[in-house]
This record gives C-alpha cells, structure tokens and sequence, in this order.
C-alpha cells in the first residue's frame, strides 16, 4: 500500500522503515532534506515539500502526520487540508490532544477529508517491536488502512493468547485497535501515558527505599546492602510486577547502578494533564495518576534517586534527553 510519511524523526523514521521492509511503498517529507535522503537511501521515495508529497501519492491518498503535538501538528493538517481531496485521509500519529482530533475531523468533514487519530506506542524500540496503535475515526478510512496497521503491529508474536478472547472479533491481540470514532484513539492513549506515569512512579519509589536501606540511621540489624540490578533481573522472571518498563529498568541499572548520567529531571508529555483533566470532567479519583503527574512537576526543583529512575526509564523507552533545569 502507498503512504505519505510527514515527519521523519525518531518514531517517524523507524515506522517508515518497518513500512518499506512489509512491502509498502513511502514517500517522506521532512525539515531536514538529510533526514529524506537517509529514508530515500532505504527504500522510500523523497519529497521536497508537502505539495511534492501529495502529488506522488495515488488518489485516494493517505498521508500519516508525525510531528511534535501542538502547534507542528496543527499547521501540517491544515496545510495537507489545502492539498488534498474528498476521499483522502489525514493521519495524526502523534500525541495530540482528543478534543483537537474532533475539531480537526469536522473540519476535514466538511471537504470530504477522512481523518484517523492513531495514539502510537512503541518508542525507539517500535522498528523491531512493533507498535501497539489506538485507533480513532470513521470505519471506512480505518478498514483502508489495515494493511498498514498490520504492518507496524507487533502481531501476536510469542504473548500467550488471553483464554476466552474471540480473535474474530477484534484485532487487539495483534498489536492495533479501533477504539471507536475521531478523538477516541488519542483519549485511550492520553489515558495509556496517564497510567505509564503511575507505574513508572512505582517502581521508582520501590528502588529509592531499597536504595537507602543501608541508611546509618537504621538499626544495623535491619540494614541491607541490596544490588539494585540484581533485584530488578530476578524480578523480570516470573514476578506478578514484570513488565517491559521493568526490563528497561534492569537495563538502566545493569548500565549503571548509580544512574549517575541523570540528573532526576523529569519531563511530562502533556498527556498525564489531560489524564487528570478527563477525571476530573467525569469525576473519577485518579489519586495514583494525580501523585505521579505532581511527583514531575517537583522533580524539577529538587531530585531523588527515583526521579533519576523515572528519567531513565523515559530515555529508555522512549530516547527522551533530560532537560537541564531552569
């Protein structure tokens, strides 16, 4: 299948990549004309601008947005809106907001513009992993694009399949989901980094109080010298708290126990906000959610051990740099 890739940075480069080795047919455009001829060197077809994009693409033409969130996003989809016709699609694969998804999409509506939001999770890691995608927008679009969804889905790989779940019924297992009409695919994947944040937080804490459990001000018969790598190894095998975040974990600190490279400043997305924003308009406790998103706010003004954790974990996943304090 033919798709316009707008973006080629971290996320947008790698899916292009894992596009080109299924078989599909890419053409790129970005700020950077290095960034082009890198992709172009691999397989995909150039562009010098979004107008060059647009007229190498087949009608009905799909072109996937992924640019940072914000402003970036929003001049792209009103610059392809320019260029493109009825039947076309605009994809955001960013973190966009839901409720800029909605206005977006009855704004494009109204020229006959399909828009899909597609919440993407899969960081650096996605070009081999995959990554697991929360779709939102109208049935016909989304039914298009499903050679492509099944391209960058992880798929069922080696995950035991849950007992009872009727494959027949959804794509979930493979990695994809059509999650319901525009915005619905941002809001499960603003809610998605809202609880990324919590178990992040979680795991962090434990590691600060086994970090000052040799404390001099405890009883020494109750004083551990715990190996922090050791501990996060043995949990990955058969613990009920194992998870990919954990696996990034023990690499962090099999790198470096002291996670000294950091220096705890902890960036949020955006995402952890409107998390709390959404629980409040339904009026939902969110008391683990709203602790996590605070516990980064002060991370930059004073660092734990566990900020330095947190900020690991993001660089892991995601290639997140540490922004140096104000």
């Amino acid at each position: 299948m033919q798709l316009g890739m707008v973006g080629l940075g971290k996320m947008g480069a790698n899916m292009t990549r894992r596009l080109v080795r299924g078989g599909h047919q890419l053409v790129v455009s970005d700020l950077s004309a290095d960034a082009v001829k890198q992709l172009v060197g691999e397989g995909a077809t150039g562009s010098t601008s979004l107008e060059d994009l647009v007229g190498k693409l087949k009608a009905p033409r799909a072109a996937w947005i992924m640019v940072p969130a914000g402003d970036p996003t929003e001049k792209t989809v009103q610059a392809l809106a320019k260029l493109m016709q009825a039947g076309d699609t605009i994809i955001d694969g960013g973190n966009s907001m839901f409720k800029d998804d909605v206005r977006r999409a009855a704004m494009l509506k109204d020229k006959g513009i399909h828009y899909v939001d597609v919440g993407t999770s899969g960081g650096v890691w996605g070009i081999d992993r995959g990554y697991c995608m929360m779709i939102g927008g109208p049935d016909e679009a989304v039914q298009r694009l499903d050679p492509i969804f099944k391209t960058l889905a992880p798929g069922i790989g080696d995950i035991p399949r849950t007992p009872g779940f009727d494959k027949r019924k959804s794509t979930a297992e493979l990695g994809y989901l059509h999650c319901g009409p525009s915005g619905s695919g941002h809001f499960v994947k603003m809610v998605h980094n809202g609880i990324e944040y919590g178990i992040m937080q979680a795991y962090a804490e434990g590691f600060d109080i086994f970090r000052n459990a040799n404390l001099d001000a405890l009883p020494a018969d109750i004083r551990y010298d715990l190996n922090l790598p050791d501990i996060a190894e043995v949990w990955r095998r058969g613990s009920v708290i194992s998870s990919w975040l954990l696996d990034l974990t023990a690499m962090a600190l099999t790198e470096n126990p002291t996670l000294s490279e950091y220096t705890g400043f902890v960036q949020d997305s955006g995402e952890g906000r409107w998390t709390i924003n959404a629980a409040i308009d339904e009026a939902v406790p969110a008391e683990v959610l709203t602790a996590a998103l605070y516990t980064r706010f002060r991370s930059r003004q004073e660092h734990t051990f566990a900020e330095k954790m947190l900020s690991a974990m993001r660089q892991k996943f995601g290639g997140h740099v540490e922004l140096k304090a104000k």
